[in-house]
C-alpha cells in the first residue's frame, strides 16, 4: 500500500481557477450587451449605447407599445493570412437591448444620433409631463 499526500483544498482551487478562467477568458456563446446610460432632463429622456465597431447600417432602434429596442450586430473581422490572434476578449455578434419607456414620453417624436461609437436616442416629452409654473394670486 502507498501513501499517498491528502490536500483538503484541492477541490477549492480547482473550482477557483475554473471560475477565473471563466469570468476573465473569452467565449464565443457569451451574449454581447453593450453599456447603455440613460439619464432624463427637463424636457426629454436620453439613451446612449457605447457600440464601438459597429457600423451604422448594423443598427436598428426600434420603439413599439411603449418599448424601446436597440438591437445590432458587432462583427468579428475575419483572419487575414498575415494576423495570428493571441487573445480575443472584446465580444462580437448580435445584441439586443429593450427598455421600458414612460408615457410621459412622446415615442412618435424620437431621434437617434450616431458618433464616435456612441448611440443617442432622444425622446422629448409629452407637453402635459413637462414642467410648468403657475401664477398663485393672494386676495386681500
Amino acid at each position: 500500500m502507498s501513501l499517498s499526500h491528502f490536500d483538503p483544498l484541492a477541490g477549492i482551487r480547482l473550482f477557483e481557477d475554473t471560475l477565473s478562467r471563466m469570468l476573465t477568458e473569452p467565449s464565443s456563446n457569451r451574449p454581447w450587451a453593450p453599456a447603455v446610460d440613460i439619464f432624463e432632463t427637463e424636457n426629454e429622456l436620453v439613451l446612449r449605447a457605447d457600440l464601438p465597431d459597429v457600423e451604422l447600417k448594423d443598427i436598428d432602434v426600434r420603439i413599439e407599445n411603449q418599448t424601446l429596442t436597440i438591437a445590432g450586430e458587432r462583427k468579428f473581422e475575419t483572419q487575414d493570412a498575415g494576423k495570428a490572434f493571441h487573445r480575443i476578449e472584446r465580444s462580437y455578434g448580435n445584441f439586443v437591448r429593450s427598455f421600458s419607456v414612460p408615457s410621459a414620453f412622446d415615442t412618435e417624436k424620437i431621434g437617434a444620433e450616431y458618433k464616435n461609437g456612441v448611440l443617442t436616442v432622444s425622446l422629448p416629452k409629452k407637453e402635459a409631463a413637462k414642467p410648468r409654473q403657475v401664477k398663485v394670486e393672494v386676495k386681500a
